[in-house]
């Protein structure tokens, strides 16, 4: 193919905070097929995340912020039509920073893996069996170190990371205790990932449901929100807790940075560990994560839910429904054919 014709969704203004429809516009235009070392990609899904929020703004973030009239960074699966790549051919499925573009032309070096768990969806390699996934698995696992019989709370536990949290603590023998937003997502915290009880910080006092939930305190820590429910929790942690920092959702704006409840006493006198974690920090080691939650999916010990929008002109609202609470699944747009 010499000339392709793409449909993408560009970032047209710069949001501060939370990306809207009103920040995108879908363009239509022509791309050259790949070249030499070069791979030409048909999207099939397109990863919603809550990182998407950085990646728009203008702010200080460990990549540099979308340009304005560039296609918005996403990961996405899809299929190889054209390979120029030794590694790569026709028909094959691979994963990758892809944006919002209905093909891709990209450097082999681009791909992050091929997917060949031919026998479950090519969606799931952007949510249990992709960086969602491997953010649990090496979050709650490499920074928590969580022993049988502990507690371990999560924040968001109904969310494309917090849900496979909970149900690895599950796995490893351990107590869980989910914080979620509504009694739709609190059901699906028990029902689908396992939890032993779950906090709905809408409705309930989150202190005194964890002093309730943890009478031994908190020994694990998943925080993906910050803000006032971490604080809630910081004042119940048993001796020796880990904290895995994973994301921060309810910093709706970060210039300047909100000042909160100081945490540092709880963590001196528990004698806690408080630790940030990203997950491209850990590629080298990403091959281990995939294959074990693999084999767990396939075992029926590890489940998940999906949230699929159709069509690429639900993309612009879609990431602020991560941050509205109204997904219910890892959320993706599927790019049609």
């Amino acid at each position: 193919m010499n000339q392709i014709a793409d449909q993408r969704v560009v970032l047209s203004s710069r949001p501060k905070g939370v990306p809207r429809a009103e920040h995108f516009s879908i363009e239509e235009c022509i791309i050259e097929g790949p070249k030499s070392g070069q791979v030409l990609i048909k999207n099939e899904y397109w990863s919603i995340d809550p990182a998407m929020r950085g990646w728009a703004n203008d702010a200080p973030n460990y990549l540099p912020p979308v340009e304005l009239g560039a296609p918005m960074r996403s990961f996405a699966v899809g299929r190889v039509v054209e390979s120029h790549h030794g590694d790569y051919q026709a028909g094959d499925i691979v994963t990758g920073m892809f944006n919002w573009q209905t093909y891709t032309v990209c450097d082999a070096s681009v791909i992050d893996r091929k997917v060949d768990d031919g026998d479950l969806p090519n969606s799931l390699a952007l949510g249990v069996l992709g960086l969602n996934g491997v953010t649990a698995y090496f979050g709650l696992l490499d920074i928590c170190d969580p022993q049988e019989g502990e507690t371990v709370v999560v924040s968001t536990a109904a969310g494309s990371v917090g849900s496979v949290v909970g149900q690895i603590a599950k796995i490893k023998g351990c107590r869980t205790v989910g914080i979620t937003s509504s009694n739709e997502k609190a059901q699906m915290c028990v029902e689908q990932f396992g939890y032993d009880a779950v906090i709905r910080y809408t409705h309930d006092n989150v202190a005194d449901k964890i002093r309730q939930y943890c009478p031994n305190g908190v020994d694990c820590y998943f925080d993906n929100t910050c803000g006032p429910i971490s604080d809630a929790v910081m004042t119940h942690l048993a001796m020796g807790a880990r904290i895995t920092i994973c994301g921060t959702a309810s910093l709706t704006d970060w210039d300047p940075l909100p000042i909160g409840p100081r945490n540092h006493r709880q963590l001196l006198v528990a004698r806690a560990r408080l630790q940030g974690f990203l997950v491209l920090d850990h590629r080298e080691r990403y091959h281990e994560a995939f294959a074990q939650l693999a084999t767990w999916v396939r075992e029926g010990s590890l489940t998940y839910r999906e949230h699929i929008l159709d069509g690429i002109d639900k993309a612009p609202a879609a990431i602020q429904m991560l941050y509205d609470g109204t997904n219910t699944g890892k959320l993706l747009v599927r790019v049609p054919d």
